[in-house]
């Protein structure tokens, strides 16, 4: 009985330990005339070392100033499961370098965020092959006002359907927030006429006259950008 009543104790902890609130992502670009042979590479690395909570979802570029790179995401996963992860051996390393690495150019980038379900619409598990990210980056000791913006705005993506998710950068560079749209129905959800204007999916919730006032508020934001990406699953673990 003592067992029982310590293991109902831990639970609180043990479920905050092993929250899977965390992505690992990272960016890389093919090399002049190697992209047939880097996303060979790339598949049979991934589906070989990269499988299980670990596997790979790998999106091909297709706008913005990183367009034609390749963008790769591991997780959502937990920091606790990060730590127990270990290295992931020689054989992997050796196999990155001289197969993959060798075919790619410049330093390409890499990231944690956390997924901010306060901010989201859907889990963040609730993958899609087409997607739009905004990258906003806060100004210096403004990121309370960001976050302010966008829960805002998510009573308004609620009301409309949309699928989005809200990452934060973790120690990657400067703050940032990254809003995922996920368009389950695919690119044609930017069709006019697909939503209502913005303008009045946020008056009909926040009041007439609210949509221009919110336009006009001072920009919280040092800058911002957005891009499209498309899943290749070929590319990724099975």
């Amino acid at each position: 009985m003592k067992k029982l009543l310590l293991v109902l104790a831990l639970l609180p902890f043990i479920g905050f330990s092993q929250t899977k609130n965390m992505i690992s992502s990272f960016r890389i670009f093919a090399k002049p005339g190697k992209s047939i042979d880097l996303e060979k590479a790339l598949s049979a690395h991934a589906q070989r070392y990269h499988t299980g909570d670990w596997k790979w979802r790998v999106f091909e570029i297709q706008s913005g100033p990183d367009a034609g790179g390749y963008h790769i995401v591991e997780g959502p996963n937990s920091w606790s499961s990060h730590d127990s992860r270990g290295t992931l051996g020689d054989a992997h390393t050796a196999d990155w370098v001289k197969n993959v690495e060798v075919l790619t150019e410049g330093r390409g980038s890499s990231s944690y965020a956390i997924i901010r379900e306060d901010l989201s619409t859907v889990k963040a598990s609730d993958f899609v092959d087409k997607i739009s990210i905004s990258h906003i980056y806060p100004k210096q000791g403004e990121g309370h006002k960001v976050e302010a913006r966008l829960k805002k705005l998510k009573k308004v993506w609620e009301a409309s359907g949309q699928s989005v998710v809200v990452y934060e950068a973790h120690f990657s560079g400067p703050p940032q927030f990254s809003i995922v749209y996920r368009h389950k129905e695919g690119w044609k959800e930017k069709e006019p006429g697909f939503r209502k204007p913005m303008k009045e999916r946020y008056e009909s919730i926040y009041g007439e006259g609210s949509y221009e006032e919110w336009l006009n508020s001072p920009s919280s934001s040092e800058r911002s950008w957005g891009e499209l990406l498309l899943l290749n699953p070929k590319l990724g673990s099975n």
